[in-house]
């Protein structure tokens, strides 16, 4: 019995293939499967073409898997045009709709023989049983259910709560059409058994994405306010607040545009309030004078950005890890402001909790790297316990320090109370020219050295922070991996394969991308002779950053691509052998475990 299966499918627009996928994945969680679900779209406003994969397990999942074991086709030029993120090998079942016209042996997937391949006349069935064509999905999801036994009894209660209010009619014709594909799956059996293991019910969990996952953190973390402008693929953040926070007495401004949205936010942590907008790189680029006031000015606020294929308008439904540069960088000036990324749905949670927290603390503007792939994947995600979160409130001034002000008074850990308007005796100016500890406007060099200073070092001990960082492995291992955000995932089962192939290796992922703790970093590299610095950036981004700041053994390298051509874990394994392969006998010998 198998412990996972990996789904991918494709069709056009109003095909419903997206809700297949969601309906699998409730199904597969219903019946104690851990679960996760990717999609992806053309960048078409209206119409195009959609995927999505899901993948299936009985043990919790790192990443959206490799290869598929299943491929379904509604057409082949819709297919096609996902490529690499809905990779065919020689052990994947290939189902594809037989109105297409193409033979059995004539599909179009060069260089490639599938396991099998099997065409259904998927329109035909759901015709005849549903009286419409739109009724294709739901016979896809029998045919998964006959020949994968998933979800039998838990997709025709989806069928039936999804179509109760439009009347029974349509619920028994749904049901016709998923009863039609269980009937086609066991009259066609597979050649080869793909059934997976089953799995005990562990308890309720949540089935949701990175996006909502998100916003729900900030409304925890005592954010009130959310100002921003819809852009792909961060819209549902503000989407998730505009139905929720007012339960807390928070507020949503919908702005005009990217500049306006980042601008209110910082009027509202300007007037005390937890603040927070969200962009993707087009609006990050737009947002980067604003992020430089609220440094200068020392104002909290969260900048969520949700990365895609760049530059310009780019991929604009396809992940990649491109932004780094810009959110570190894109600043005039000496500016240093966090910059914090999740790895998973999961960890979306804990990260923007963390976000607030620290510009809390710090008085800074930090930004989240969260990625298409995060935010919009679903996972079955584990209840948070929200108890073993602490929430930072700002430095509020003392009665005895409002007496005679000074707001950007310099201290010894360079955070100074922070008052807002109303307070009596807290006026001040928060403007964006250099300043003297009052907020009075100087162009003197003297204290303009004085205030950097203050503002940089504030943050020597977010430097100290090692539980901001994951190390998996063996400490001293000679060869290793460094990966961040939706690729970490991708490394951390790559991880797994390298050690049961005899490696010793170990990998490190930061939930801190920036400002880099070189500690945590010359520590972890001192063991280090080969190694692979893996991300989602043509540039290899984050690889050159880590080379600004620290002197990284000879033997590292970066393994890099740019966004829609994702990662397999057995390909970076692979690639870790390679690093072995490429080294004298005497010295690879080292280099493996010792059985």
């Amino acid at each position: 019995m198998r412990k996972d299966l990996v789904f991918g499918m494709a069709g056009s627009g109003g095909d419903g293939i997206v809700s297949v996928g969601e309906s699998l994945l409730s199904a597969a969680a219903a019946e104690g499967y851990h679960g996760m679900m990717t999609k992806s779209f053309g960048s078409q406003i209206r119409g195009g073409e959609s995927s999505c994969r899901v993948r299936i397990a009985t043990m919790a999942l790192l990443n959206p898997g490799g290869d598929l074991d299943v491929a379904v086709a509604l057409n082949w030029e819709d297919f096609l045009k996902f490529g690499a993120e809905l990779p065919v090998s020689g052990s994947t079942v290939v189902i594809y709709e037989a109105a297409t016209g193409v033979a059995v042996d004539a599909i179009p997937l060069q260089g490639v023989t599938p396991l099998q391949v099997i065409a259904v006349p998927i329109a035909a069935m759901a015709k005849a049983t549903a009286g419409t064509e739109r009724a294709k999905n739901t016979v896809v999801l029998g045919l998964i259910a006959g020949w994968f036994g998933i979800g039998q009894e838990a997709v025709m209660k989806g069928i039936r709560r999804k179509f109760a209010k439009k009347g029974e009619e349509l619920v028994a014709a749904n049901e016709r059409a998923f009863n039609e594909g269980i009937r086609f799956a066991k009259e066609n059996q597979l050649r080869a058994s793909m059934a997976i293991a089953s799995t005990p019910m562990q308890g309720p969990r949540l089935m949701t994405d990175g996006n909502d996952m998100c916003a729900a953190a900030a409304i925890f973390a005592g954010c009130q306010f959310f100002s921003g402008y819809p852009i792909t693929p961060s819209t549902e953040i503000m989407q998730f607040f505009t139905d929720h926070v007012w339960k807390y007495g928070g507020a949503v401004l919908q702005a005009e545009d990217e500049i306006a949205g980042i601008g209110a936010a910082v009027g509202a942590s300007f007037a005390g309030k937890k603040a927070m907008t969200a962009t993707s790189g087009p609006g990050l680029s737009l947002k980067t004078e604003l992020m430089g006031l609220a440094s200068i000015a020392e104002l909290p606020l969260v900048i969520v950005d949700v990365q895609r294929g760049g530059p310009s308008t780019g991929l604009p439904t396809k992940a990649e890890q491109s932004d780094l540069f810009a959110a570190a960088f894109s600043a005039h000036g000496d500016v240093v402001r966090p910059i914090l990324a999740p790895t998973c749905v999961a960890d979306t949670f804990r990260v923007t909790v963390e976000a607030f927290n620290l510009a809390e603390q710090f008085q800074t503007p930090v930004l989240i790297l969260s990625d298409q792939e995060i935010a919009q994947r679903k996972e079955t995600v584990d209840l948070i316990d929200t108890s073993q979160f602490r929430i930072v409130e700002r430095l509020r001034p003392s009665a005895a320090e409002l007496q005679d002000y000074k707001r950007f008074r310099i201290t010894e850990s360079g955070i100074s109370p922070i008052s807002q308007p109303g307070l009596l005796g807290g006026t001040y100016l928060a403007s964006g020219i250099e300043h003297t500890e009052s907020g009075s406007p100087t162009a003197s060099g003297d204290v303009h050295h004085r205030m950097n200073e203050k503002r940089i070092r504030k943050f020597e001990p977010l430097m100290e922070r090692r539980d901001l960082f994951l190390i998996e492995g063996n400490p001293n291992a000679p060869l290793a991996l460094v990966a961040w955000g939706s690729v970490a995932g991708v490394c951390r089962e790559a991880l797994g394969l390298a050690l049961e192939a005899g490696l010793d290796v170990k990998l490190l992922v930061p939930y801190l991308v920036y400002p880099v703790a070189e500690d945590v970093y010359n520590g972890f590299f001192a063991s280090v002779q080969r190694g692979l610095v893996v991300e989602q950036s043509h540039l290899a981004q984050f690889y050159k950053v880590l080379r600004m700041h620290l002197d990284l053994p000879k033997g590292v390298r970066p393994m890099a691509r740019g966004g829609a051509n994702p990662f397999k874990p057995s390909e970076i394994a692979a690639a870790l052998g390679h690093l072995l392969a490429d080294l004298p006998p005497s010295t690879a010998s080292h280099l493996q475990l010792q059985a």
